[in-house]
């Protein structure tokens, strides 16, 4: 029999894409070419927004201790202190310990991780994809009526399909390793040197340092030939300091390319994380953004599987997800430039270090950054809230006395209609929305902590806000609808 989905990739990615599926009731299973999960970590940390979904789904308590991170704009610190809401992530998480939570998690919900397992052709039809992989004992095939490519920058399933991944040439090179013992002042954010140079230090766990050094001119590396030695005689020439003596744990290089391809989708197939998108980790919001496209397309693509949805809901995913995309490669590149130029860019520098210190300025920043300031175009209206995620930390109290947050609604990946009690407004939509029981669900309660909230608010399963009243012009049965099928009669009147 045809299985739902194939997951091409066990990354943090495609692991975060096979639960989201599976919480959404798709067959999934999980392809990945090496033999065991890798041991480097190339993410090592995580943006707000991410923090907040692992939160959702909850993931959060399961990742372990986290401290927060640092904001900055190409080595220009941002204060978060000055702005009304927390956008800090989380730092020194390894990408290691993240793919294991993640892992553990779909195997909790049954999702095979077939390893060793690499995907070498793959055809559409009429229904369905078909694909060949290959592992120790020779080529096999399986099919699905979907596929999604996660499977990284150099992405072999962006490849088959042909999908443009086209962009400027890279033209520096960077060395990156995690190195234990060593004693260095860390860097957290990393550190400009006068002529455009940039070191940076920080911790990640069990006294592991993660060191990147970029001198000044230095081309593209190729990473077959690199060594540990060439990394440590540059910290040495841009710091004074010898590491030769750490024990390098892993080490690699890349590059200032930023892309993004052309199309998210082509068919029945997908591509999600770093497939789509690549970028120098200037910001270290590529493992994120990932996880945030995994957050987007998963509970959609879930949807039309069971029936609930037309296919139409699909073409969201790039609608809304690709212009982060498009907006995540500019940024690097706009933050490498402002980073790596040298001197001449100090007085531009110098400009955007004032204008960070307005609020209004750097809560800008600072939203692009964290991903909190992600707005959709999720129909007409002038609610704050429409468009974007709601707080999950916001509170509820039920009519039993009982409290729940925002993310703990959200657990199960289906969508939530808050209603507040009393309202009478509020009462009337969870009437209508009865019809939409078996897939969203519906909360009456009060708000302990969120005066401005509206009186009725329709969140979808990733956490943002479909349909607010007051503030939406279109009737709550519209955006039911949309994005989340017909209902179950035919008796839902608009609201």
């Amino acid at each position: 029999m045809t299985r739902d989905v194939i997951v091409v990739g066990a990354g943090p990615v495609g692991l975060m894409m096979a639960g989201e599926l599976r919480l959404g009731g798709a067959d999934v299973v999980v392809y990945e070419k090496l033999p065991a999960p890798a041991r480097e970590s190339r993410g090592a940390s995580l943006t707000r927004r991410t923090v907040e979904s692992f939160d959702q789904r909850g993931l959060l308590t399961r990742l372990g201790a986290t401290e927060p991170a640092d904001s900055h704009f190409g080595g220009v610190p941002i204060d978060l202190g000055i702005l009304a809401e927390d956008h800090s992530g989380a730092r020194g998480v390894s990408q290691f310990r993240t793919e294991r939570m993640l892992e553990d998690w779909v195997g909790e919900l049954g999702v095979p991780v077939r390893r060793g397992h690499e995907v070498t052709a793959l055809h559409q039809r009429p229904g369905g994809v078909d694909v060949t992989f290959q592992h120790d004992r020779g080529p096999g095939h399986d099919s699905a009526r979907y596929l999604i490519g996660c499977d990284g920058g150099r992405s072999t399933v962006r490849k088959l399909v042909g999908i443009d991944f086209s962009g400027p040439e890279p033209t520096r090179g960077f060395y990156t390793a995690d190195v234990t013992g060593i004693e260095t002042r860390r860097r957290r954010i990393g550190e400009n040197l006068p002529d455009g140079s940039m070191i940076m230090a920080m911790d990640l766990e069990d006294g592991v340092t993660r060191v990147v050094a970029y001198e000044r001119g230095m081309r593209p590396k190729d990473r077959d030939s690199l060594s540990y030695a060439d990394l440590a005689d540059a910290w040495q020439r841009l710091t004074g300091e010898s590491i030769h003596h750490g024990q390098c744990r892993w080490i690699s290089c890349f590059t200032d390319a930023s892309r993004v391809a052309a199309e998210y989708r082509r068919g029945r197939v997908f591509l999600a994380g770093d497939a789509t998108h690549v970028q120098p980790p200037a910001m270290a919001q590529g493992l994120s953004v990932g996880v945030q496209d995994a957050v987007n397309l998963g509970w959609k693509l879930a949807a039309v599987l069971r029936g609930q949805a037309s296919e139409d809901l699909l073409d969201t995913y790039h609608g809304e997800r690709h212009p982060i995309g498009r907006q995540l490669a500019r940024n690097a590149r706009a933050a490498i430039e402002l980073r790596l130029t040298g001197q001449e860019m100090a007085p531009l520098r110098a400009v955007l270090s004032e204008l960070m210190t307005h609020k209004d300025a750097a809560a800008h920043l600072a939203g692009v950054l964290s991903g909190l300031g992600i707005r959709y175009d999720l129909g007409p209206g002038e609610h704050p809230v429409l468009g974007r995620r709601m707080p999950p930390h916001h509170e509820l109290t039920r009519p039993d006395g009982t409290s729940a947050r925002v993310a703990d609604l959200l657990h199960t990946a289906r969508g939530v209609l808050i209603c507040t009690a009393g309202a009478e407004s509020a009462g009337k939509a969870a009437q209508l929305a009865e019809d939409w029981a078996d897939r969203i669900d519906i909360v009456t309660a009060t708000w302990s902590d969120h005066p401005d909230a509206p009186e009725a608010v329709l969140i979808r399963p990733d956490g943002y806000v479909a349909w607010t009243d007051p503030g939406s012009d279109s009737d709550l049965t519209d955006a039911l609808a949309h994005w989340f099928g017909t209902p179950r009669t035919t008796t839902a009147r608009p609201l």
